[in-house]
């Protein structure tokens, strides 16, 4: 079972589908540290809150981070910037299934002008609870687990 700690940031246009998947999260018993905007009137920009989670997945500290902006696409970009950070936009079920199942996406980002709240708590659940290779066959978890083998190596390189 995944460890029940998530970090959560968002701007000031994902701040309220974050405060919703934030109170989701805690219901449902996870610890979540929300290192983004704390206040709808006090906004920080998206690549500062991105600034903010991204290192702390990237050391290790956390596991699985969420991040929200007004379409999840500026974040991404951002988080994507640090060594071992796989942040995908999610704007589906599906979408976030398969970033977790074939891509082993750390990150979920959303869009707050995109996606409502009921919406983002469902794709933040599967997220969450989907595996990597789950549900896959065999020859293709085989081939993802290389492939992550060469995700890693290529980091390596660039990221010195």
């Amino acid at each position: 079972m995944k460890e029940k700690k998530i970090i959560i940031a968002s701007d000031g246009s994902g701040f309220g589908l974050k405060e919703a998947v934030k109170k989701h999260l805690v219901e449902k018993g996870y610890e979540v540290a929300d290192v983004g905007t704390q206040e709808q009137d006090k906004p920080m920009m998206f690549d500062a809150a991105a600034d903010l989670l991204a290192p702390r997945i990237s050391s290790g500290e956390f596991e699985m981070g969420i991040l929200v902006c007004g379409t999840g696409m500026g974040m991404s970009i951002v988080a994507n910037k640090y060594k071992g950070v796989a942040a995908a936009v999610c704007e589906n079920l599906y979408a976030a299934e398969k970033a977790r199942a074939i891509n082993n996406a750390n990150v979920l980002t959303m869009g707050g002008w995109i996606t409502a709240p009921e919406i983002g708590i469902a794709i933040t659940d599967t997220f969450l609870e989907t595996e990597f290779t789950q549900n896959l066959e065999d020859w293709r978890a085989a081939n993802l687990r290389k492939a992550q083998e060469r995700i890693a190596q290529l980091e390596e390189k660039h990221f010195k």
